[in-house]
C-alpha cells in the first residue's frame, strides 16, 4: 500500500519539482491546490520514483489524479490499482486532461472507459486578452470598468504585502456577511470549502509562493485577488473576491491583476482562471470573457483488469 500523506509546506520543493517535469495547465497539478484544498477532498500526497502520485476523495468517490513525472507511468499507474485494491477501493483516474486519455489508452488499449466532466472544466484566457480587454466581445467588460472608474475616482490597485493581507481576510469576511444577507440567511452558515481554502491560503501566503492583488476605494478593500505559477507559460488564479454591488469591481480586479502577472511574468500566456464547478452563475461570468482554451477534464476507470 502506498503511504499517502496530507500535503504539508514541507512537501512543496520535491511536489514542485516533480510538477516542473511536465507542461500541466490543469490546476490539479499546482501545490497551492493539493495544500490549500487537502482537507475538502482528502487530498494525500505520496512519491512513487520519479512521480507524483495523488489520492483524494471526490464527487465519484475514492479516486487518484494521473501521475504527474517523467520517465515510465505504466508501473506507476499499476502501483495505483493494487493500491486501490488493497484498500477495498475501486481503481479511478480523475481530472485526466484529453492528451492523458490518449495516452492511457495507447498503453492500455480498451482497457478503461472515460467519461467526461465537464463541471471541472479549466478556463484558459490569453494574458493580453485579460490586460487589454480588445475587441467587441468585451466590450461590456471596457464598459463596466468606466463605470467603476467614474464612480469611485479614489480607486488604487496595491500588490498584496504582509500588511495588507488580514485587509483582506476582512473583507472577504464582510462579503461573507453581505452575501448571507443577499440570500436572506437570519444565522451564519459555515465558511464552506472555498471559505476554509482561502484562509489556510491567506494564513501560509508567502510560504506558498502566492501573489495577490487588491483594490482600495477611498482607502478600503474593495476587491482582492491571488495566485501563483502553475507551469512555464500558464498562472493559476485560485481567489477572486469583489463587492458585487460596486458596478465593475470584478472586471476591475480581473484586469489590473492581469497587467501585473503580464508585467512580472513575461512569459506566461495564459491564464487560467480554473473551473465553475457547475454553478450557473459562475459558469456564465467565465464564459462571459469568451476562453481562449478549455482544459477538458475526464474520468477513467478500468473495464478489464490492467
Amino acid at each position: 500500500m502506498i503511504d499517502f500523506q496530507t500535503p504539508q509546506l514541507t512537501d512543496k520543493p520535491w511536489v514542485d519539482a516533480l510538477l516542473r517535469g511536465g507542461s500541466h495547465r490543469g490546476c490539479e497539478y499546482n501545490f497551492t491546490n493539493l495544500f490549500v484544498w487537502s482537507g475538502a477532498y482528502d487530498q494525500r500526497v505520496a512519491r512513487v520514483g520519479d512521480f507524483l502520485v495523488t489520492r483524494l476523495r471526490g464527487a465519484l468517490g475514492p479516486a487518484y489524479i494521473y501521475p504527474a513525472g517523467t520517465g515510465d507511468i505504466a508501473p506507476v499507474l499499476s502501483a495505483l490499482a493494487e493500491d486501490a485494491g488493497q484498500r477495498g477501493d475501486p481503481f479511478r483516474l480523475v481530472c485526466l486532461t484529453l492528451s492523458q486519455t490518449r495516452e492511457l489508452e495507447a498503453r492500455f488499449p480498451g482497457r478503461f472507459a472515460f467519461t467526461p466532466d465537464r463541471d471541472g472544466f479549466d478556463y484558459l484566457y490569453d494574458i493580453d486578452r485579460l490586460a487589454d480587454l480588445p475587441g467587441k466581445k468585451l466590450h461590456a467588460k471596457r464598459n463596466h470598468i468606466n463605470r467603476f472608474i467614474e464612480n469611485n475616482p479614489s480607486w488604487v490597485y496595491e500588490d498584496i504585502t504582509p500588511e495588507s493581507l488580514p485587509e483582506c481576510l476582512e473583507m472577504d469576511k464582510e462579503w461573507y456577511r453581505r452575501s448571507m444577507i443577499r440570500e436572506g440567511l437570519a444565522e451564519e452558515r459555515d465558511l464552506g470549502n472555498e471559505g476554509r481554502a482561502l484562509r489556510l491560503a491567506m494564513e501560509h501566503y508567502h510560504a506558498l509562493g502566492l501573489e495577490g492583488g487588491l483594490i482600495r476605494v477611498y482607502g478600503e478593500v474593495v476587491a482582492f485577488t491571488m495566485g501563483d505559477l502553475l507551469s512555464a507559460d500558464t498562472y493559476d488564479v485560485h481567489f477572486e473576491k469583489a463587492y458585487g454591488e460596486l458596478q465593475g469591481a470584478y472586471a476591475m480586479i480581473n484586469r489590473e491583476f492581469a497587467r501585473r502577472v503580464r508585467q512580472r511574468h513575461p512569459q506566461v500566456r495564459y491564464l487560467n482562471r480554473e473551473d465553475d464547478m457547475g454553478v450557473e452563475g459562475l459558469r456564465k461570468a467565465k464564459e462571459s470573457y469568451y476562453p481562449d482554451l478549455m482544459v477538458e477534464k475526464f474520468s477513467a476507470q478500468p473495464v478489464r483488469p490492467l
